[in-house]
C-alpha cells in the first residue's frame, strides 16, 4: 500500500476518466462518483464533528470557556461511547466508499446497520420527547452535526439513484446504513444539546407572522 500511494498525481485522469479496482476506467461524470464524492465528504464532516467534540471536551476539562455548551450526559461515560461511535462510524463510510470501487468487497453489513438502531434507542432514553421540528442550529457542534446529516441526505439520494441506475453498483445494505446513519445525526444532535445553556430551536409559526405583520 505504501508504494501505490507513495505517487499521488498520475495524470491518467486528466482525460475526466478514473481507474476501478478492475483495471477498467469509468467516466467522473458516473453517478457512482457522485455517491463516492457524498460519501467522502460527509465523512469530512464526520472529522470535524469529532474535531469540534475534542476542543469542546477539552474546553470543559480546562474549566475556561463554556462556547461548546455540552450537556451533563456528554462529561460522562457516554462521552466516550459518543465519541468512539464517531469512529466507527467514519471507518464504516470509508468501507461503504471501498464497496463502491470494489462491488466484490463488504464492508457494512447488517450488524452495522443494528448497532446504529441500537444507538439511536440509547440516546433517544435521555431526550425529552421530539413535539415540533427543529431548526438545524444551536452551538458549533450541533450545528455541524446538521450540517452533516443534510449531506448524508444527499449520500442517500445519490445512492439510491445509483442502485436504480446501476443494481450491482451498490449494495442495498450500504443504502440501507446511509438511511440509518441520517436518522442516527439528528438524534445525535439532539443528544449534543445542553438544554440547561441552548435550547433546542424550535419551527415557529408566529415568527414569519410578525415578519409579516410589521
Amino acid at each position: 500500500m505504501g508504494n501505490r500511494l507513495s505517487k499521488i498525481y498520475t495524470r491518467t485522469g486528466d482525460d475526466g476518466s478514473t481507474g476501478m479496482a478492475d483495471g477498467s476506467r469509468v467516466s467522473k461524470a458516473d453517478i457512482l462518483f457522485s455517491v463516492m464524492g457524498d460519501i467522502d465528504e460527509l465523512n469530512s464532516h464526520i472529522g470535524l464533528v469529532r474535531a469540534q467534540l475534542t476542543q469542546a471536551l477539552s474546553t470543559e476539562t480546562n474549566n475556561s470557556s463554556h462556547s461548546q455548551q455540552l450537556p451533563e450526559r456528554l462529561q460522562t461515560k457516554q462521552e466516550v461511547d459518543f465519541a468512539q461511535a464517531l469512529v466507527i462510524i467514519q471507518h464504516l463510510l470509508f468501507n461503504i466508499g471501498g464497496e463502491l470501487a470494489m462491488p466484490e468487497y463488504e464492508g457494512v453489513n447488517t450488524i452495522h446497520i443494528d448497532w446504529l438502531e441500537q444507538q439511536i434507542d440509547a440516546m433517544n432514553t435521555t431526550l425529552p420527547p421530539l413535539k415540533d421540528f427543529i431548526l438545524p442550529t444551536g452551538s458549533l457542534l450541533v450545528s455541524q452535526l446538521h450540517v452533516a446529516r443534510t449531506v448524508c441526505r444527499r449520500a442517500e439520494r445519490q445512492a439510491v439513484l445509483l442502485k436504480q441506475a446501476q443494481p450491482q453498483a451498490i449494495r442495498p445494505t450500504a443504502v440501507s446504513f446511509i438511511n440509518r446513519l441520517s436518522d442516527w445525526l439528528f438524534v445525535a444532535a439532539r443528544f449534543c444539546t445542553d438544554p440547561k445553556q441552548v435550547s433546542e430551536v424550535l419551527w415557529d409559526s408566529q415568527v414569519l407572522q410578525k415578519f409579516a405583520d410589521s
